[in-house]
């Protein structure tokens, strides 16, 4: 290769890095996105999952909850940062109906050390290609972890969020949901 050939190829590698990065970053900056009260109702498809002892479950068993769906995985800081403020916020809306369900997208033995050390106690679900294709259908269009989406009683979407989430986004919304029904 002529060195002219590798300096062009160089710099296109480094202006989609940085094409990249920006897009990262904006969906990162993205504040929540609650779903429009005028537009159509985005419902919750039924799916289904193993859970980290294999057992299949389905999104129906629980739609009479409110569901904040996690997508995640080890590996990923953002994702690992989360966990502790899920843990906290399940605790704290147990009783009101609100259920948190991570879906860890990585290997299942390295899914089962996290859960044990950092003593996550809401079910943790197995992904593979068919979570991946749910995040997208959910609206993650990037498959961008994390990935979180909120479902009311109904099912019916009122939050996606991609990027970490903090509890200034999360709580007001799980507080509204819950005073409402």
């Amino acid at each position: 290769m002529h060195f002219r050939q590798f300096l062009i190829l160089a710099v296109a590698g480094v202006l989609l890095g940085a094409l990249a990065a920006g897009l990262w970053k904006w969906q990162q900056q993205t504040h929540p996105v609650e779903a429009d009260p005028n537009g159509p109702d985005i419902r919750l498809p039924d799916f289904s999952l193993p859970d980290l002892d294999n057992n299949p479950w389905r999104a129906e068993e629980w739609r009479n909850k409110i569901l904040v769906i996690n997508f995640w995985a080890t590996w990923c800081p953002p994702c690992a940062r989360e966990m502790p403020l899920f843990e906290r916020l399940q605790k704290t809306f147990a009783d009101r109906d609100v259920l948190f369900v991570g879906v860890a997208v990585d290997d299942a033995d390295e899914v089962k050390r996290f859960v044990r050390e950092k003593s996550i106690s809401f079910p943790i679900l197995l992904g593979d290609t068919r979570a991946m294709d749910l995040m997208v259908q959910l609206g993650d269009r990037f498959n961008a972890l994390p990935y979180t989406i909120v479902a009311d009683h109904g099912g019916v979407i009122v939050l996606r969020r991609f990027g970490e989430i903090t509890e200034q986004d999360l709580a007001p919304l799980l507080e509204k949901i819950t005073q409402g029904h």
